[in-house]
């Protein structure tokens, strides 16, 4: 783990005292969380009673999927939109991050993130470009080495032949538990300026519930790799326990957290997280009446879900599903479904792995029928934009 500048840990600190004294309500203190938090520009709506109401979105919507970007990748599984409309996408198996041209899908691979071990359902996962990347061309990885899982950042240098334009990677987080399952893998800067990462039990269920342990969990974590400010236990980068494979993380307008995450055989679960909250695996799956664990927003059979990457517009969760091959919209009032889920694109291209906004009613979606569990198709796995509501 690198070590923080003293710096950059003040005013961290200081930002954090800031959002904390700014969004206390009682719940924890960590912006949005409690639900009272709104992004500046945001006016909630007030009722008659004076009490804060928020606009739900319509019942059903609709996908359409407006073209393929890019095709013939290998095993994708991460993306990142660059600020000129450019796309990362990392290959879990080879290692590699490619830029993809947002007009034209042109292909051009930066380089490997050496280190990388990949078996399983390991290896170069979820990607996530530094808060400072105009400054600092920072992009930041989670992947499986030959001992661990652990989040690395490297500087792309677009100004160094195709191949080449990675730097050897800095060690930002390292020693989470990695297994031939359930990795977790994505990762996130949240509204805060945090990182925040999904991990696995990597097949050993107890660690779920050992809040010593790195694994079956969502870590907070400064982009320098140390426990954020705030964080829910004392001097620990745990921000929430008791999941089984957390693949998906996304913010609503109101700057909360929901997790997608892997159930066994029975329930997958789409959650909205609270600080220091035990979502209950191994000992539940899916909803229980036990008031210890935080009941999911909604949930699925595994056959119809499998869920991984997820993606906040317009008051909609979209969740991208890799058994059931569809795309979930899930409607939001606060931190509930205010309606049921509907699938979309159902066996249209495959399993799919990733979803990420494009701004405005739009959203990249990636397949995954390489990763081994899939039907590679013509053309293998692809990019793809498409506009939702």
């Amino acid at each position: 783990m690198i070590v923080q500048r003293r710096a950059v840990s003040a005013v961290l600190t200081a930002a954090a005292l800031l959002l904390t004294a700014g969004c206390s309500s009682g719940g924890g203190g960590i912006p949005g969380i409690g639900g009272n938090t709104v992004p500046n520009g945001t006016a909630p709506h007030t009722a008659a009673s004076g009490r804060v109401t928020e606009p739900t979105p319509p019942a059903k919507g609709s996908v359409r999927v407006l073209r393929t970007v890019a095709e013939g990748l290998k095993t994708p599984w991460g993306l990142a939109p660059l600020p000129d409309g450019d796309l990362l996408v990392s290959s879990r198996d080879e290692g590699t991050i490619t830029r993809i041209d947002g007009k034209t899908g042109q292909k051009t691979e930066l380089g490997t993130v050496s280190g990388v071990s990949p078996a399983g359902e390991g290896g170069l996962l979820g990607i996530a470009l530094s808060p400072d990347y105009a400054s600092d061309h920072m992009v930041y990885a989670y992947f499986t080495s030959a001992s661990d899982n652990r989040i690395v950042r490297v500087r792309y240098d677009d100004q160094k032949p195709p191949g080449e334009q990675l730097s050897a990677p800095d060690t930002v987080f390292k020693g989470i538990p990695k297994g031939y399952v359930h990795n977790g893998g994505r990762i996130a800067f949240g509204p805060d300026g945090m990182l925040y990462a999904g991990t696995g039990e990597s097949g050993r269920r107890a660690l779920a519930q050992d809040k010593r342990s790195l694994g079956g969990k969502i870590l907070r974590l400064t982009p320098e790799g140390e426990p954020a400010p705030g964080n829910p236990f004392p001097d620990s980068p745990v921000y929430s326990y008791g999941h089984r494979n957390v693949e998906g993380l996304a913010w609503d307008d109101r700057q909360r957290l929901f997790a997608s995450e892997f159930g066994q055989d029975t329930w997958d679960e789409l959650n909205a997280i609270k600080p220091g909250d035990n979502y209950g695996w191994p000992d539940v799956e899916g909803k229980s009446s036990n008031p210890a664990f935080h009941n999911p927003v909604a949930q699925w059979h595994t056959d119809e879900a499998s869920p991984s990457g997820i993606a906040y517009v317009d008051g909609v969760i979209w969740m991208a599903a890799l058994k059931g091959q569809r795309l979930w919209r899930i409607p939001l009032k606060g931190t509930r479904a205010s309606a049921a889920p509907q699938a979309f694109l159902t066996g249209k291209y495959g399993r799919l792995r990733t979803v990420v906004a494009a701004g405005g009613n739009k959203v990249w979606l990636v397949t995954s029928n390489t990763d081994g569990r899939g039907s590679p198709r013509k053309g293998d796995d692809r990019v793809l934009e498409a506009e939702v509501t």
